[in-house]
């Protein structure tokens, strides 16, 4: 299971998500451009002391990701999107597939946006109408502990690192 970040921009949200991608041993994703670097302090701040935990790999093009990806033929790539017509949670989610998320003002570039066949356009459900969009952070949140959810990875516990250490 991966988190792709598209261009985000603001860098506490990148930041938290990087922290629940450390605490769910998810590797991360971002494609560049971006708002921000990753060495700043705002998005340092937000992951804590988290980092060395987070399997982070830094893309120039949405291309250069897709060429990365090694179980690219076991995996979805599952895109979170206003325009979704199948709830997150009704979505089979694998371990190799990959979650993309938009940036917060205007969620995926339109290219990319276009491509994405419609079995693969994943909303969250908001009963207010009025309410555009959820913090990036928190829908990353949502779809990811969902996939874990049907994936049995939390059960039973994972030991933590200082449990192993004896800490």
């Amino acid at each position: 299971m991966e988190v792709v970040l598209v261009h985000p921009e603001i860098p506490q949200n990148t930041g938290s998500i990087a922290r629940t991608c450390a605490a769910t041993r998810t590797a991360l994703h971002l494609i560049k451009p971006m708002k921000f670097t990753i060495c700043e302090k705002r998005v340092k701040r937000a992951g804590l002391d988290y980092w060395p935990f987070v399997s982070l790999t830094e893309h120039y093009s949405w291309e250069s990701y897709l060429s990365s990806r090694t179980n690219a033929t076991e995996g979805k790539i599952w895109f979170l999107m206003k325009s979704g017509k199948i709830p997150y949670y009704k979505a089979k989610f694998c371990i190799h597939d990959a979650l993309v998320f938009g940036n917060e003002s205007s969620g995926l570039p339109t290219d990319l946006a276009i491509s994405v066949p419609e079995e693969h356009r994943l909303a969250i459900p908001m009963a207010e109408v009025a309410v555009r969009s959820l913090n990036l952070s928190n829908a990353v949140s949502i779809v990811l502990y969902e996939a874990r959810r049907q994936l049995n990875l939390d059960e039973p516990f994972a030991p933590r690192i200082t449990d192993q250490l004896n800490i």
